[in-house]
């Protein structure tokens, strides 16, 4: 029976030890600046976008967020959703070149929002809902460039785009464009749902360590099963 017993807790502990080290690398890897939905119709109107911004420091809180919109590829019609404890501040640019509207030419745009007052503690989060327009009727993808200072003073870029299927360190939040009606598409879009900073909404990454943790779960079960079953054929 002890022998058992040993290959038991042998087994579970091995099991345990690598389901943690799967999570904990789902974790770091989905600890970044994400913008929701991840993806919306090219040209889509009267939308909502959210940048959910982790606190991912140990001993330092967020305290200001920069966030770049592109102007190559304009977002019209921004509006900035009142965040409580946050002064969000709208820098405008003008356009080099001019979009055209059912409404007439647009000459500028939204070039940067800045969220500063408040604070985001380690190990949370904070949503910054903004509201568009339109969407760019062209291109494949939006990078949103992002900046995030802590009270330490330390400065963390997300401003890198991704290329090909590696993710690069510090990733800047991408709205991929689709083809599709854009003014059913972006009404219909949902705000992304409450979760803890180490959970990134649709990141694959994320998804493939979690699939990996249920492997080495069923695996280390398998490997205590057979552990169980080799004690009693040695003992008979």
């Amino acid at each position: 029976m002890s022998r058992t017993r040993t290959a038991l807790r042998r087994a579970g502990l091995a099991t345990a030890l690598a389901a943690a080290g799967v999570l904990t690398a789902a974790g770091a890897a989905s600890a970044h600046v994400t913008v929701h939905p991840e993806s919306l119709p090219k040209g889509a109107t009267d939308g909502l976008l959210t940048f959910r911004v982790p606190d991912e420091e140990d001993g330092a809180s967020t305290t200001k967020v920069e966030v770049h919109l592109p102007t190559d590829h304009p977002v019209l019609g921004v509006l900035v959703h009142p965040q409580d404890g946050w002064t969000a501040k709208v820098t405008t640019t003008r356009l080099s070149t001019p979009v055209k509207t059912d409404d007439g030419s647009i000459t500028e745009a939204v070039s940067e929002i800045t969220w500063t007052g408040g604070r985001i503690a380690p190990g949370q989060y904070q949503d910054f809902d903004v509201a568009f327009g339109q969407l760019p009727e062209d291109g494949s993808q939006l990078a949103f460039k992002t900046l995030q200072t802590y009270s330490d003073g330390k400065v963390v870029r997300w401003i890198e785009e991704p290329t090909g299927d590696d993710e690069p360190e510090n990733p800047a939040p991408v709205l991929k464009l689709t083809a599709g009606d854009g003014e059913t598409s972006a009404a219909s879009a949902a705000k992304p749902a409450a979760a803890a900073p180490s959970t990134s909404t649709g990141d694959s990454t994320a998804r493939g360590l979690g699939i990996a943790g249920l492997v080495v779960g069923v695996l280390g079960l398998a490997a205590a099963a057979f552990a169980v079953v080799r004690t009693r054929s040695a003992r008979s």
